[in-house]
């Protein structure tokens, strides 16, 4: 049985749907995170699952329940948000035994279920301080540990990294998968940070106005995506797109060139317009059809570099660079192998 199943959710404000039938199913002991552009609706998401926002339409069920209707602190959740929301003049401790204080726990219980999530989290220290004598980092750890004391069916993340600094967003992001594999708990994430949700997640939801356009392991997502938004969201750099005429079954043109296509299943649709995808790391030296770069900008980040160029006026490309040393305004020839090739209709359907 999947620990946390949504049927048809939807969700209104007025005369607005933001969120548009959503179906999904998260097993048991999963880490999943929602990702999307801003206003595609995962926060919404997040917090219908939560019980903060109503449901217009549709169920939701936690561990075989269903608590579509259920309050907040009936559902077996709980919720680490992006602002660390910390009591000012309580201790850690009492911070995170706040909960099980409301629900009548008693204090040696608390004080042992408190103690044992600062262990997990390294906070034993801290435990005696106040909030204001805390870093940014040290407080969402707190913040983590306020969770974790309820033992909840289903943890909720609400873009919890955005308030610290790229260093110590990196550490807090290995840390919550290590939290994570240590607890083996059920764990849902929102983010609008990709590299987040690729080395986190076990299943990305990728959303796009409210419905979800593609679900799938992280490699899948990037070696395999469904359509043009789900290819061009995923990646960074993202996927460069150019334009190409169908030529035949499995030919088309390219910047004036023309490209065999032997590994496509199915015929293109003759005489078509088609979109066709290719990620910077896959455009090099090599077989393919070969451009050659008027490079404009270059991003070096150490062992690799990132050339933007014009094989053609109106036409930009990036493409990886590793163990070069490029300079604008140089020329650089590349290959695009037919095998990394990706194709998408005018919808934006992958065409395989």
């Amino acid at each position: 049985m999947s620990e946390l199943v949504l049927s048809g959710v939807t969700k209104s404000f007025g005369g607005a749907e933001v969120i548009k039938g959503v179906d999904l199913a998260i097993e048991k002991g999963e880490f999943v995170v929602f990702v999307g552009p801003s206003g595609c609706g995962k926060s919404t998401l997040l917090r219908m699952i939560a019980g903060l926002e109503s449901v217009s339409g549709g169920t939701i069920a936690i561990g075989g329940r269903a608590v579509t209707d259920a309050e907040p602190w009936d559902r077996g959740i709980a919720m680490v948000f992006q602002s660390y929301a910390l009591y000012p003049h309580m201790t850690v401790a009492e911070n995170m035994g706040f909960a099980l204080r409301l629900q009548g726990v008693p204090p040696a219980e608390r004080r042992k279920a408190v103690e044992q999530a600062a262990r997990i989290l390294q906070i034993e220290p801290l435990l005696d301080r106040k909030p204001a004598q805390l870093s940014g980092g040290q407080r969402q750890r707190v913040a983590i540990g306020r969770a974790i004391v309820r033992q909840p069916r289903v943890f909720l993340f609400d873009e919890p990294l955005s308030n610290l600094d790229a260093e110590l967003r990196v550490q807090t992001r290995i840390e919550i998968a290590r939290l994570h594999r240590q607890l083996g708990a059920t764990m849902i994430y929102v983010t609008h940070d990709q590299v987040e949700a690729m080395t986190l997640a076990d299943r990305i939801v990728v959303l796009r106005g409210g419905r979800i356009e593609q679900v799938g392991r992280p490699t899948d997502l990037y070696d395999d995506p469904d359509n043009a938004f789900v290819a061009g969201f995923i990646g960074s750099p993202k996927m460069n797109f150019l334009s190409a005429r169908v030529l035949g079954p499995r030919t088309v043109q390219v910047a004036g060139q023309t490209l065999d296509l032997p590994h496509l299943r199915d015929a293109l649709p003759q005489g078509r317009d088609l979109q066709l995808g290719i990620r910077p790391e896959h455009i090099g030296s090599g077989t393919g059809l070969a451009l050659t770069l008027a490079i404009d900008v270059v991003e070096q980040l150490g062992a690799t570099a990132y050339v933007i160029g014009a094989p053609q006026p109106g036409l930009t490309l990036v493409a990886e660079a590793r163990g070069l040393r490029p300079q604008v305004g140089d020329s650089l020839t590349v290959h695009l192998p037919p095998a990394q090739v990706l194709l998408f209709d005018e919808t934006g359907r992958r065409l395989r």
